[in-house]
């Protein structure tokens, strides 16, 4: 079984990018899609809501963000939390898909959490700042969260080092996809 990580910066495309990977490829494990669903799990949400200390209720993903933006300790906080769920949920995904030829793995800070060596090929979207700051907003995101997000991930400088693949995704759909299928065609 072949293990392809797909990494970026924040709102750089990884999303588009492994749905495009996986295709008719194989399964496709998605952080993103966990933290997602643990938001939308009521018993997670009043846990989480009692270790910040922020009433639960229909405004809790607003607080949350003011308090990430007040205090970036939250943040630490909450990553202690979400980070031991999701390598749980990755755990679970590999061992369910242990017959298939190749897995693609769509994780944020797949570098930043030492998860690199876990992944036989890893995939990095690069974009400028610019234009991720763009997407995040289109997304509902403001440039407080997006700061302090975006400095939570190491330098794309950095993370590129530890990736076999850069797929520059600054214009649009088709190229990148024209540039994904180039990579994945050596894999298959």
């Amino acid at each position: 079984m072949k293990k392809i990580g797909i990494t970026g910066s924040l709102a750089s495309g990884k999303t588009t990018a492994s749905k495009i990977l996986s295709s008719g490829r194989g399964p496709l494990f998605s952080a993103d899609l966990i933290v997602k669903k643990l938001y939308q799990n009521k018993n997670f949400i009043r846990f989480l809501s009692k270790k910040i200390k922020i009433n639960y209720d229909k405004s809790l993903k607003k607080k949350l963000i003011n308090v990430l933006i007040k205090n970036q300790i939250n943040l630490r906080k909450i990553e202690k939390i979400i980070h031991p769920l999701v390598r749980k949920e990755m755990l679970r995904f590999t061992k369910k898909n242990k017959n298939s030829s190749i897995l693609f793995y769509e994780i944020p800070l797949l570098i930043e959490s030492k998860l690199n060596k876990k992944f036989d090929v890893i995939i990095f979207i690069k974009a400028k700042k610019t234009i991720r700051f763009k997407r995040f907003k289109a997304k509902g995101g403001n440039k407080k969260l997006f700061e302090i997000l975006n400095k939570k991930q190491l330098s794309d400088k950095k993370k590129i080092n530890f990736c076999d693949h850069v797929v520059v995704n600054e214009s649009n759909k088709k190229i990148l996809k024209e540039n994904l299928l180039d990579i994945i065609n050596r894999y298959e």
